[in-house]
């Protein structure tokens, strides 16, 4: 779509819980209500100059706000589903969500809106935006600011002056106001003293956005534990792996294995791996080390995972896996394409 249809046109800006909305009650913070009254009053705050920056925008809170630790996929469906339905009225979308499951949220977003041709960013804050030195106000102009360039055509994270791809962002901290980072792929852009700034190269829009292309499946069948997720530990046993894998109810999982793709080289546990694999599960693995990838067989202690037919994850992280496995499984799709696709990059997350 040629941006000058849209470019001025307002932000939506969803807000569907997490601390940065959060108000004291007697049994500790909880999500409070009147968003829209109080993001206004506090963007009012700002100084004429980065006032004048802000785009127009409208907000929408959904109907039952949550603690975003509590999120399952079948809120990143609803989620999805909502902006899908309505991101063609506006110049982008700007998300407002709890940090704890932000990245998942962000991953699984940018499987659903595939060559999504504007702006959608996900923000939230590491406390209330009300509370005296807050990051909230300072995470939700960013994000406004992006959601109003017509260049950025994917889901991105704006936190603590940064933007970055969703699909590769992780939270790293649990209390600074810096909490996300990026391990295995550059920023998109970030904040220079009044500016926002995108970096040129790095998005979707030069790489593989294509045209729209929204996949929207049901993810209710999933949502109750159909992909699960298995770290590695020093002296795991074959049982242990079979007692989560063998679950007629699992159809996909994430192995989180050592270093390059490394796994004990234990016939029966390797054995584990080639049943559920041989089963039509959808099986994946990526390295317990926050940066760099994997490379099954590289080493003779990788090799297992190749003869057990796991799916490499590359330098994914794990957010990004899961939701892909997720997001292929709830597709019609025969086990052939399925692996096909997840060793495919969708929306740069490999």
């Amino acid at each position: 779509m040629n941006e000058s249809t849209f470019a001025d046109r307002p932000v939506l800006v969803l807000y569907t819980g997490g601390t940065l909305g959060m108000l004291p009650s007697a049994q500790g913070l909880a999500p409070g209500g009147d968003i829209e009254a109080r993001l206004r009053r506090a963007l009012a705050t700002l100084p004429p100059t980065r006032q004048a920056r802000l785009p127009q925008f409208t907000v929408q809170a959904v109907d039952d706000p949550i603690d975003s630790s509590a999120a399952t996929p079948r809120d990143w469906q609803r989620l999805g589903g909502t902006i899908a339905a309505q991101v063609g009225e506006y110049a982008g979308v700007v998300v407002l969500h709890g940090t704890d499951t932000l990245s998942w949220t962000a991953s699984s977003l940018a499987y659903q809106l595939q060559g999504l041709d504007r702006p959608v960013v996900v923000t939230g804050a590491m406390h209330p935006l009300e509370a005296e030195g807050s990051d909230a106000l300072d995470n939700i102009e960013l994000a406004l600011r992006f959601a109003a360039r017509p260049e950025l055509q994917e889901v991105a994270v704006a936190f603590c002056g940064r933007l970055l791809r969703g699909v590769r962002t992780r939270k790293t901290h649990s209390e600074a106001d810096d909490a996300f980072a990026s391990p295995n792929y550059p920023i998109l852009g970030e904040r220079i003293e009044d500016d926002v700034i995108l970096y040129p190269g790095r998005g979707l829009e030069t790489q593989q956005r294509g045209a729209p292309r929204f996949e929207l499946p049901d993810y209710t069948a999933l949502a109750d534990g159909g992909v699960v997720r298995l770290v590695l530990w020093p002296g795991i046993q074959a049982w242990q792996l079979d007692a989560w894998l063998d679950d007629a109810r699992v159809r996909g999982a994430l192995l989180e294995v050592w270093g390059g793709g490394n796994i004990p080289a234990d016939p029966e546990l390797i054995g584990v791996l080639a049943k559920a694999s041989g089963e039509g599960k959808l099986l994946a693995a990526i390295s317990q080390c926050p940066f760099g990838g994997i490379a099954p067989g590289h080493y003779a202690a990788g090799q297992g995972l190749v003869q057990a037919g796991v799916l490499s994850g590359d330098g994914m992280t794990a957010e990004a896996v899961m939701a892909k496995l997720v997001h292929l499984l709830a597709q019609p799709l025969d086990e052939q394409e399925r692996r096909r696709r997840f060793l495919a990059p969708l929306v740069g997350e490999r």
